[in-house]
């Protein structure tokens, strides 16, 4: 079967469309002919020997998945990308079989048939209606995917090759043809549903529908230095045990960078545990410059979050050595009942963050099963970070709901510089509650303070805290709501412009020492004082 698409050799004279005009690299065509002249390691499966043209505009998947299935066959084996541009429709990953992308090699993603037609990607598979609803459709669904594996084990994908999801849908996309639901739209690069043993690195992916990869329910995963400049999420890693994310970028200006997740897509709620996250850039760039190295600033989304999906909550999490550039700050949030214990986030960079550099939310959404209770956020340290030019309206948030604090935080050695120039007004502002609404920075509009706001929190160690602006601002540069037993050692802040360093309201057990502007002081019990 052969189509109209473009080659990869016409991929780097092209904008594709979101790219906002960038030009992507090449591998170069020096690089190609080594490539397609190197002989495949023995006892690999070249997809060419299985029909595989590489020419961009037949349909090689099913060639591919020949060679795939072959491998499986003979107990498994790597199966060999040369050089050159696999336009696919769905990819099915097998146990013990690799695929490995030289360089030059692209995977594409046809686009859709047209609507009546059969054929193209695999349909989304059934899912049980009495849960569907607990998660969006993308997370409910592996089948509808470029490359998926199920009930598999001990495979990988590898190489320095690229995964280009053209012909994927973003999930969100108007008309009848875009839409995920639709049968024969694929909207995930990568899927995987219930697997071990697995191994993703070195290759890239270049706008890769909803997620570019969907983990779920996958223990014991690797992933090493991949780049991903994509058009939502980068990388969901979603009821997952001992999971290693390390020396990756992921530009993802629409959407989330990396997001640990734990929805209940699997029919239960399962945690999302022993996750190390480290020496990662995430970015919300324009679309393709993270890969055509133009780095052209956009202020989206980009960030590392936990959640928005937490029904089963996240246990023994360590996230350190990153960067975040021109994007959301750090999230945490717990909102369908998770238990969001035990995280340590340290020696983190973040420049240019559009909101709060750091985000932590205990809510009540609930969007799950009835009857489970609010979950919790405790046992929560953060060190090491810096941040500078973030946007002044919203400050960093700390917040859980009345009657459920986030409790045992630990905060110390951070400098966060935003822009200042906070007004009055914004100082007077009483920040909503909204328990049940969807968990954002921008949820609650400005924010009263400059520095950071802490509402509804339990059993709090803060030290070694800078607070500096470029322009002076009105509003305080703490403001503790419902606050028990805070500690602030070795703070340094601004000097206010209203007077007011610390704004306590409800506030039991606060101690302050070592700092300036503020003298030492100890607060039993106050409704309402200002410092």
């Amino acid at each position: 079967m052969t189509m109209e698409f473009t080659p990869r050799r016409d991929f780097l004279r092209i904008a594709t469309a979101g790219l906002a005009g960038s030009v992507l690299p090449s591998a170069g065509a020096g690089a190609q002919t080594a490539s397609t002249n190197s002989a495949p390691a023995a006892g690999s499966h070249n997809v060419k020997s299985y029909g595989a043209t590489g020419d961009g505009q037949t349909i090689d998947s099913p060639s591919v998945n020949k060679a795939i299935d072959a491998a499986a066959s003979h107990g498994g084996g790597t199966v060999f990308f040369p050089a050159g541009t696999y336009l696919s429709y769905s990819i099915h990953l097998r146990s013990n079989v690799a695929l490995y992308l030289d360089q030059g090699a692209t995977i594409l993603a046809a686009p859709p048939l047209p609507p009546g037609t059969t054929g193209g990607y695999d349909l989304a598979e059934p899912q049980n209606p009495a849960y569907e609803s607990y998660q969006d459709y993308g997370h409910n669904h592996w089948h509808n995917s470029l490359i998926w594996g199920e009930d598999i084990h001990d495979f990988s994908i590898l190489g320095p090759g690229l995964i280009w999801g053209k012909g994927l849908t973003r999930g969100w996309d108007r008309g009848p043809e875009a839409r995920a639901e639709t049968p024969g739209v694929a909207n995930k690069s990568i899927a995987l549903k219930n697997c071990y043993n697995v191994n993703l690195r070195d290759f890239s992916i270049l706008h890769g529908g909803h997620f570019g990869i969907l983990a779920t329910g996958v223990d014991n995963l690797t992933i090493d230095n991949l780049t991903i400049d994509t058009n939502r999420d980068g990388m969901d890693i979603d009821c997952c045990r001992n999971v290693r994310v390390s020396n990756c970028s992921v530009n993802s200006p629409y959407d989330d960078g990396i997001c640990p997740k734990s929805s209940f897509a699997l029919g239960y709620a399962r945690p999302t545990e022993f996750v190390t996250i480290s020496d990662c850039l995430v970015s919300g760039m324009v679309e393709g410059t993270l890969l055509d190295r133009t780095y052209k600033p956009f202020g989206g989304t980009g960030r590392i979050k936990f959640g928005t999906e937490s029904n089963g909550g996240f246990r023994n999490i360590t996230v350190a050595n990153c960067v975040f550039y021109n994007c959301h700050g750090f999230a945490l949030e717990s909102e369908d009942g998770a238990l969001l214990e035990d995280v340590t986030i340290t020696n983190i960079s973040m420049r240019d963050v559009v909101d709060a550099p750091l985000f932590l939310r205990l809510g009540s959404r609930m969007r799950g099963p009835v009857g489970v209770p609010v979950g919790t956020i405790k046992r929560v340290t953060i060190s090491n970070v810096v941040s500078s030019g973030s946007h002044p309206r919203i400050s960093s948030l700390i917040s859980g709901v009345p009657g459920h604090p986030i409790e045992d935080l630990k905060l110390s050695n951070i400098h966060i510089h935003h822009q200042g120039g906070g007004t009055p007004e914004q100082a007077n502002i009483v920040l909503p509650e909204k328990e049940s609404a969807y968990p954002e920075p921008t949820m609650f509009g400005d924010t009263p303070s400059q520095g950071i706001y802490f509402r509804h929190v339990k059993g709090l160690e803060a030290s070694d805290i800078k607070i500096t602006s470029e322009k002076a601002d009105a509003r305080p540069v703490f403001v503790l709501q419902d606050v028990e037993n805070a500690d602030f050692f070795r703070i340094k802040a601004p000097e206010a412009a209203s007077g007011t360093t610390f704004a306590l309201n409800q506030v039991t057990g606060f101690s302050i020492a070592g700092s300036r502007p503020i003298s030492d002081t100890f607060v039993d019990r106050v409704e309402k004082k200002n410092l």
